[in-house]
């Protein structure tokens, strides 16, 4: 096939993607006045029912950057944890990531579970986890995954979450949010639209 084949037109791309459907999932029943006061509750919860509907690698994510000009770079890695200190992820220093956190500090991750018209953004800045952290992740990680990996250049680094949204589709679009952001005593407050 060339690449000047009809198929590749983009008269041809924009009709196809036109008659795409979208949001062909099924959501969950979601009973929004139990909302737990912890986003971390809501989101184990969610995870969970992914990964038991079948959700294959529900704990991969994109996470988005942005480079020295400002423009937005985007890339799917893996969940590492998350706790207290934020949401982790893991790569090399050297790596186009590396340099961008280190040059901007901030990051966004974006979860999507199609089946389930489900997806989980959180916001914020980046802080790199101790030496003994990314030593122990490192660790972890198969004789091959450490392979080329230079001493030093493994980085664990979290997200300290600014804002988390939890996004349900609906076929009527009438989509439900619902937005954790920290409040002044430590916790978290959550705001609730149906839009």
């Amino acid at each position: 096939m060339t690449h000047d084949a009809p198929d590749l037109a983009p008269v041809s791309l924009n009709e196809w993607l036109k008659g795409r459907h979208a949001l062909t999932g099924v959501a969950p029943e979601w009973d929004l006045g139990v909302l737990p006061h912890d986003p971390i509750v809501l989101f184990a919860t969610w995870l969970r029912a992914a990964a038991d509907a079948g959700v294959a690698e529900p704990h991969t994510v994109t996470l988005a950057t942005v480079d020295a000009e400002g423009i937005p770079d985007a890339r799917t890695l893996i969940l590492k944890r998350i706790d207290e200190q934020g949401w982790a992820f893991a790569s090399t220093r050297s790596s186009r990531k590396g340099a961008q956190l280190d040059a901007a500090p901030a990051a966004a991750l974006n979860f999507w579970w199609q089946p389930q018209v489900r997806a989980v953004r959180v916001r914020g800045r980046v802080e790199e986890a101790t030496a003994e952290e990314r030593a122990s992740d490192l660790a972890a990680r198969s004789e091959s995954a450490r392979a080329g990996v230079a001493e030093g250049d493994w980085v664990l680094w979290r997200i300290v979450p600014a804002r988390i949204e939890f996004w349900q589709g609906a076929r009527d679009r009438r989509h439900t949010r619902v937005v954790y952001e920290p409040d002044a005593e430590g916790g978290w407050s959550h705001t609730v639209t149906v839009d």
